[in-house]
C-alpha cells in the first residue's frame, strides 16, 4: 500500500474514533450514520477547506505543509506517537532515508547484556529480536531455537500457538504489539520487508488483521506485563525501553520485578535455573 493510501486510512480511522459529544456536536441517530466526525466537521476544526481535506483522505494531496499537519494533529487530538506517524506518512520524501541495512549487535553490546542481572533484550526494526541475555532467553519464547529471520515479536505473538498460554493478558498485549509495529512502520513506509511482514501476519492471524486495520499508533516504552514461565510459573514484570544514542533504531529492553514480590523470588529461581550448568 502506498504512503498516500496509508495516510488516508489513518485519517479516516482517527476521525471515526473521535466522539462528537466531546466537541459539543449532535450525536442523534438521525444525524449520524457512521461513528466519529464528518469530513466537513473535521475540516472546520482544522481550519482547512473540505475539498482539501477530502483530497488528503483520498491520497490526492501533495506537499502537505507543517501548519496543516499541526492543525490536523490538534483537530484529531493526536498524541505524540500518532503525530509523528502522521508526519512520516504525509511528508515521506522529507523524512525518508536510504533503505536500512541489516541490523547487527556489536559484541560489546552483547557483553553488556550478559552482565545485566535481569531479563534483557535488544530489539531492532519492526520488533525483531536481535540479542538477549541468558535470563531473557529463559523468560518466554525460545529465541535460540528459532531461525534468525523468524525472531520477530509480532510473528511469534500472533503465529505461535503457545503465545496465548504464556500471556494471560494476551488481548491487551496484542493491541500494544500492533500499535508499536504501526509506529515503527511510519519510519520506513516504503520498506519491502514491512509489506512482507504485514502480509504474512494478516494471512496467518485474523486478530492481527483486525487490529492492524484500526490504525492505532503507540510506541510503548514501559509497562507491566504478566507472563506464565514454564519453569517458575506466573511472573509480573515491568519493562523499560532505552534507545541507544548512536544506534537509535536499536532498543534495549530490561524486565524487572517489584522488590519483595513473589515475582522477584520467582525471577531469582529462574536465574538459578539458568546458571545451573545442567541447563546450559
Amino acid at each position: 500500500m502506498t504512503e498516500t493510501a496509508e495516510l488516508g486510512d489513518f485519517l479516516k480511522a482517527r476521525r471515526a474514533a473521535l466522539d462528537p459529544a466531546d466537541l459539543g456536536l449532535p450525536t442523534g441517530f438521525n444525524q449520524r450514520r457512521v461513528a466519529g466526525l464528518r469530513r466537513e466537521e473535521l475540516a472546520q476544526l482544522a481550519g482547512i477547506s473540505v475539498d482539501y481535506y477530502t483530497r488528503l483522505e483520498q491520497g490526492r494531496a501533495r506537499n502537505v505543509s507543517d501548519s496543516v499537519l499541526e492543525s490536523l494533529s490538534r483537530a484529531l487530538r493526536l498524541h505524540r506517537d500518532e503525530e509523528t506517524y502522521l508526519r512520516n506518512l504525509a511528508a515521506p520524501k522529507r523524512k525518508r532515508v536510504a533503505r536500512p541495512r541489516a541490523q547487527r549487535v556489536r559484541p560489546e553490546l552483547q557483553l553488556m547484556l550478559n552482565a545485566i542481572q535481569s531479563p534483557a533484550f535488544v530489539f531492532g526494526r519492526y520488533l525483531d529480536v536481535l540479542a538477549w541475555n541468558p535470563l531473557g532467553g529463559a523468560l518466554s519464547f525460545d529465541f535460540s531455537a528459532t531461525p534468525p529471520g523468524e525472531r520477530n515479536i509480532p510473528k511469534m505473538f500472533f503465529l505461535d500457538e503457545h503465545a496465548r498460554e504464556m500471556h494471560p493478558e494476551w488481548t491487551t498485549v496484542a493491541r500494544e504489539v500492533v500499535a508499536n509495529l504501526r509506529s515503527e512502520s511510519g519510519k520506513y513506509p516504503d520498506d519491502p520487508y514491512l509489506a512482507q511482514l504485514v502480509g504474512e501476519l494478516s494471512l496467518g492471524s485474523e486478530e492481527f488483521r483486525k487490529l492492524w486495520a484500526k490504525h492505532t499508533v503507540r510506541e510503548k516504552a514501559h509497562a507491566w506485563k504478566v507472563m506464565i514461565n514454564p519453569i517458575v510459573g506466573e511472573l509480573r514484570l515491568r519493562y523499560e525501553t532505552l534507545r541507544l544514542p548512536d544506534e537509535p533504531e536499536l532498543a534495549l529492553v530490561i524486565y524487572t520485578a517489584e522488590p519483595g514480590s513473589d515475582s522477584e523470588r520467582a525471577l531469582g529461581l529462574l536465574a538459578s535455573w539458568v546458571a545451573d550448568p545442567a541447563h546450559a
